[in-house]
């Protein structure tokens, strides 16, 4: 990992170095549970909107997920979302974490 000045790491070299520092940016109670909402609101809708073969309205689990997860950031953890520059780590950070929530690893 190399730094950027602003104490974000220029990269990361796997999810596994990833995961702490998506953890960490998401630390206030109320913005890990928009994540978790959004996230499995997300999912629900996806599998809705596939099971009625709706597919011009795929774009909205997206909506819905980024949606919650990013009021979260902006008026609960004031940070910018992890999604901006480390797109597929955070995607995979958001089921990481909902999996640590529904499993009792992270509090709720």
């Amino acid at each position: 990992m190399n730094g950027r000045g602003d104490g974000v790491p220029a990269r990361f070299e796997s999810f596994r170095d990833f995961y702490p520092f998506y953890l960490k940016e998401h630390s206030n109670r109320t913005s890990r549970r928009l994540h978790v909402l959004g996230t499995s609101l997300g999912v629900v809708l996806l599998g809705a909107l596939l099971l009625a073969r709706r597919w011009e309205l795929l774009w909205l689990p997206f909506i819905c997920g980024y949606g919650f997860a990013w009021v979260g950031h902006f008026f609960f953890e004031h940070n910018r979302p992890a999604t901006f520059r480390y797109p597929f780590y955070s995607l995979r950070g958001d089921f990481t974490m909902l999996r640590d929530v529904l499993t009792g690893r992270i509090p709720w």
